[in-house]
């Protein structure tokens, strides 16, 4: 044997070895005779390994130019889908610091035993619950009168020689529509007057009265809708040569007037969840109760969670800031309204949830109403008009069929249709808003019982 170093490697299957003498590789193959499950005996031969490439430190690495991915001249644009989680855990963990800051500052202020309504405060809320929707009922009574005095009209249209209106029977029509115009406005007018000056002078809580307020408005909404749709159908039932009745939609061949006007109709439009008046609407062919079900679990939790939000950190803060306003500390003025801001966001953002996705869609699940379309990706608008018109879609269609469109149609320029919505939104909101606050000319007082 000569002084060069020989090394023997053989693999663990024996199907190669591979012997290294004097700088020189040698590979040998050995067939493997292994046997398979099968018991039988036959031996099962392996593919051998190739070898290793060589020279594995010369792969070229950069073949060609490109930019950085967040360079501006980057072909495609990176995805920031990490930086958002980022953002989320720092969201999180900077809230649970100030959790804990808030607990150490305040104690737990939260107190299930402690509440400042008073029976009476329940009682006028309930009778009000109650009372509200009996002007729905005189509304339709209002349009059941209108629809039997259709009836006879169109009887004596058909049995005239011209079989189409005659001019005593258009004015005959305006002034019933006149007729059921000023009933309908004095009904509406008296359930929002008489609702509001009960919040405002003897309903204390704010949260009662929002809720007592808000139904008054809807209510109130839902009326003028009624009235102005059994008008617009009930012209084109009574002109049917005129071709009103090709203007009305192919959905409502289903219950056509005047066969709408039942108690029954008007029962489930109070109920839906839209401020929009048709005879028939979209529905789904059953109740899925577990879709109930968790959505009212989330109404529950939500609601929980406004009110802990609400107690244990917005009202220290506004407390804390009242003396800061007194003396006029700008500096102070405005790290109390950043402090507060970020809470009121939250809390609106969980509000907005528990009614717009979770009240709505219960509703519109246990009544089988079909479009459920309550709103848009409002976070993603790029204007404020944007942003009005896609986060409370069942308002803004309400203005925009009622309001917005009869406007222009009568010759109005679109900034003055969009501003007189705007002037009525605004005082609707200020009603809903001011009125349970006792806080309409700016000042939070409540008014001498």
């Amino acid at each position: 044997m000569n002084s060069a170093t020989a090394t023997s490697i053989e693999t663990s299957n024996g199907s190669a070895s591979v012997s290294r003498r004097s700088g020189h590789d040698v590979t040998q193959n050995k067939p493997n005779n292994r046997t398979n499950g099968n018991g039988n005996g036959t031996a099962t031969t392996t593919t051998p390994k190739k070898p290793g490439q060589k020279y594995r430190h010369v792969a070229a690495v950069h073949k060609q130019t490109r930019p950085s991915c967040l360079s501006h001249d980057s072909d495609a644009a990176p995805s920031f889908i990490g930086f958002r989680n980022l953002m989320v855990i720092v969201l999180v963990v900077g809230n649970l610091r100030l959790m804990l800051e808030n607990i150490q500052k305040y104690g737990v202020l939260i107190c299930v035993r402690c509440h400042d309504y008073s029976r009476q405060d329940i009682y006028l809320g309930l009778l009000l619950y109650f009372l509200i929707p009996c002007h729905l009922l005189a509304a339709y009574l209002i349009e059941l009168a209108a629809a039997q005095q259709a009836r006879g009209s169109l009887k004596r249209v058909n049995d005239s020689p011209s079989g189409g209106p005659s001019e005593q029977e258009r004015k005959r029509f305006h002034k019933t529509w006149v007729v059921v115009a000023w009933a309908h406005l004095f009904n509406i007018t008296l359930a929002l007057v008489l609702t509001t000056w009960v919040v405002y002078f003897k309903i204390h809580h704010p949260l009662i009265g929002t809720l007592t307020e808000m139904h008054a408005i809807a209510v109130w909404l839902k009326t003028a809708s009624y009235a102005f749709t059994n008008r617009d159908l009930r012209h084109a039932y009574l002109h049917p040569v005129e071709g009103e009745r090709e203007l009305v939609p192919e959905l409502y061949t289903q219950c056509p007037y005047p066969q709408n006007i039942t108690f029954s109709n008007l029962v489930y439009f109070w109920w839906a969840p839209t401020l929009v008046y048709q005879p028939v609407y979209p529905r789904t062919d059953k109740i899925r109760w577990v879709f109930v079900a968790k959505r009212v679990g989330e109404i529950f939790g939500l609601s929980v969670f406004m009110w802990v939000a609400s107690a244990q950190y917005a009202a220290p803060v506004l407390r804390n800031s009242l003396d800061k306003i007194a003396s006029l500390d700008l500096m102070s003025i405005l790290e109390r309204l950043l402090k507060l801001s970020t809470i009121s966001l939250v809390i609106w953002l969980a509000g907005f949830f528990a009614l717009f996705q979770s009240f709505l869609n219960a509703l519109a699940e246990v009544l089988r109403f079909g479009d459920r379309s309550f709103y848009d990706d409002w976070w993603n608008s790029e204007s404020l008009g944007a942003y009005w018109r896609t986060w409370n879609k069942p308002v803004y269609t309400y203005f925009k069929r009622h309001l917005y469109m009869p406007m222009i149609g009568r010759g109005w320029s679109p900034q003055a249709a969009s501003f007189v919505v705007f002037l009525v939104s605004a005082i609707l909101h200020e009603i809903l808003v001011g009125v349970p606050t006792h806080n309409i000319i700016g000042k939070f007082t409540y008014p001498k019982s």
